[in-house]
């Protein structure tokens, strides 16, 4: 980690997020575990897609597009987080494919204007019966289209 966090640029895609730290996130040094930065960007997606009418209500078959695994996951931690409260999660999608997409994040100060910890993840959607991949419905591509970064 960094001795100082990352100024964010001003946001101008995706979306943000707010989470909350707890006491128990904090590891034995005060700090936010460093496990836990996934599960808090997990949490924010689940948000933002049950925003949209996506999520899981426990049948992987009417599950649709929620019906997906993680491929890979890369995090960055630019520094540290010492206390409990408010922070965001800014999130958007840097790929949007016929079965895979690649969404980024950034876990930042709740204003967005301090960046913690930074990364992204591969998700694959699974078809239900056979867990091999499989299209994304275009309702969640239109979704997702409106969360593309656009290039620089």
């Amino acid at each position: 980690m960094t001795a100082e966090a990352q100024a964010a640029p001003v946001l101008s895609y995706g979306r943000l997020i707010p989470v909350a730290v707890h006491f128990d996130d904090l590891d034995a040094l005060g700090l936010l575990h460093n496990a836990r930065y996934p599960v808090m960007v997990e949490r924010a997606w689940t948000v933002l897609w049950h925003e949209q009418g996506f999520g899981f209500e426990g049948d992987w078959e009417a599950a649709g597009d929620f019906c997906n695994a993680v491929k890979e996951l890369r995090i960055t931690y630019e520094a540290p987080v010492n206390k409990p409260g408010a922070y965001a999660v800014h999130l958007w999608l840097e790929r949007l494919g016929n079965t895979g997409l690649t969404y980024g994040f950034r876990f930042c100060s709740a204003d967005g204007a301090v960046t913690y910890a930074h990364g992204t993840r591969v998700l694959v959607r699974l078809d239900a019966a056979t867990l091999r991949p499989t299209s994304w419905s275009e309702r969640f591509r239109a979704v997702g289209r409106e969360l593309l970064r656009l290039p620089d």
